[in-house]
C-alpha cells in the first residue's frame, strides 16, 4: 500500500471515530463547552495557515466569518448538542447524510445537475433517518430534538462545503478551512464563561485532544495531502467505510443496542448516499 492510500486508510479510521469521540467528550462536560475546546485547541494550526496562506480581500474575509458561523458555531456546536441526546451510533448514520444535502445544495449554487438517480437517493436516504429516527428498538427511539440537532448540523456543514467551494477559485482550500475556522472558533471562546462548569478528567481531556489535534488538524492536514495524490472518486468514497467504523465503534465502547430499524434505516441512508455519488452517464 503506498503511504497516499495508507493516509487515506489512517483518515477514514479517524474521522470515522469522531462521533464516538464526541460522545465521550459530552458525557465529561457541557456539548458546547467540547465544541470550543476543541477548535480553540487546533486555533494555534489554523492560525498558522492563514498566516502562511494567501490574504483574503475584505470581502472574502466577511465571506469566511460567514463560513465560520455556519460551520462551526452552528454546525460544529448542533452536532456536539445533538452526539449528547442520541446514541452515537446514530448519530453517525445522520451525520452521514452530509454528501446529500451537499448535492442537493450543489443544484441550486453550483449548479449542478440533479438527476433521477440521484432524488432516488435522497427519498431512500430521507426514509432511512425516519426510520432511525422513530423506531422503537436497539438504537432507535431517540427522539425529535436530537435528531434534529443532529440534521441542522448537516445541513449546517452541507452549506459551509458548497459556500467554502465558490471561494476555491480565489483562495486556496486550506486558507478557507484555516480563516473560517479562527473566525467561527472566536464567538465560542467569548462565550466559555456561560457555557458551565466541568471538572477535568482524563476522559474529558483525552477527547478534547482527539477531536482537536486528530479529527481536526491531522485530519485536514491528511485529507489535504491525499487529495494530492489520490483520485478524488476514491477518496470521496470513503464516505461509505467511516459510518461503519462509527456504528461498530459506537457498539463496542458505548454499548449501543442496535435493533431491525436501525439496521434497516442505516442500509436505506447508506444507500441512499451510494446513489447520490452515482455519476450519471456522460453524453
Amino acid at each position: 500500500m503506498s503511504a497516499p492510500y495508507a493516509g487515506l486508510a489512517v483518515l477514514c479510521v479517524i474521522w470515522g471515530l469522531s462521533i464516538p469521540a464526541t460522545k465521550f467528550g459530552v458525557m465529561a462536560m457541557p456539548a458546547m463547552l467540547l465544541a470550543t475546546l476543541r477548535y480553540t485547541a487546533a486555533a494555534p494550526f489554523f492560525a498558522v495557515l492563514a498566516w502562511r496562506g494567501p490574504r483574503p480581500s475584505a470581502r472574502d474575509l466577511v465571506r469566511l466569518g460567514i463560513l465560520g458561523i455556519i460551520g462551526i458555531d452552528v454546525g460544529q456546536v448542533a452536532q456536539a448538542l445533538g452526539v449528547a441526546r442520541t446514541p452515537a451510533s446514530v448519530a453517525t448514520v445522520l451525520s452521514a447524510t452530509i454528501p446529500i444535502l451537499v448535492a442537493v445544495l450543489a443544484t441550486w449554487r453550483l449548479r449542478q445537475p440533479l438527476r433521477a438517480v440521484h432524488v432516488l437517493g435522497l427519498l431512500l436516504a430521507a426514509t432511512g433517518v425516519g426510520v432511525i429516527a422513530f423506531a422503537r428498538d436497539g438504537a432507535g427511539g431517540v427522539g425529535f430534538v436530537g435528531v434534529t440537532l443532529m440534521l441542522v448540523s448537516a445541513f449546517a456543514v452541507a452549506i459551509y462545503y458548497v459556500l467554502a467551494a465558490e471561494m476555491t477559485g480565489r483562495l486556496t482550500a486550506a486558507s478557507i478551512a484555516a480563516w473560517s475556522s479562527l473566525f467561527g472558533t472566536a464567538p465560542l471562546v467569548m462565550a466559555i464563561p456561560w457555557m458551565g462548569r466541568a471538572t477535568p478528567t482524563a476522559v474529558g481531556i483525552a477527547s478534547v485532544l482527539y477531536l482537536g489535534l486528530l479529527v481536526t488538524v491531522a485530519g485536514v492536514w491528511i485529507w489535504f495531502v491525499v487529495l494530492r495524490h489520490v483520485p478524488a472518486r476514491i477518496a470521496a468514497a470513503t464516505q461509505y467505510i467511516q459510518p461503519v467504523i462509527g456504528v461498530a465503534a459506537s457498539a463496542l465502547l458505548l454499548g449501543d443496542r442496535l435493533g431491525t430499524g436501525f439496521y434497516a434505516g442505516a442500509a436505506l441512508v447508506l444507500g441512499g448516499i451510494a446513489l447520490v455519488a452515482r455519476r450519471g452517464r456522460s453524453r
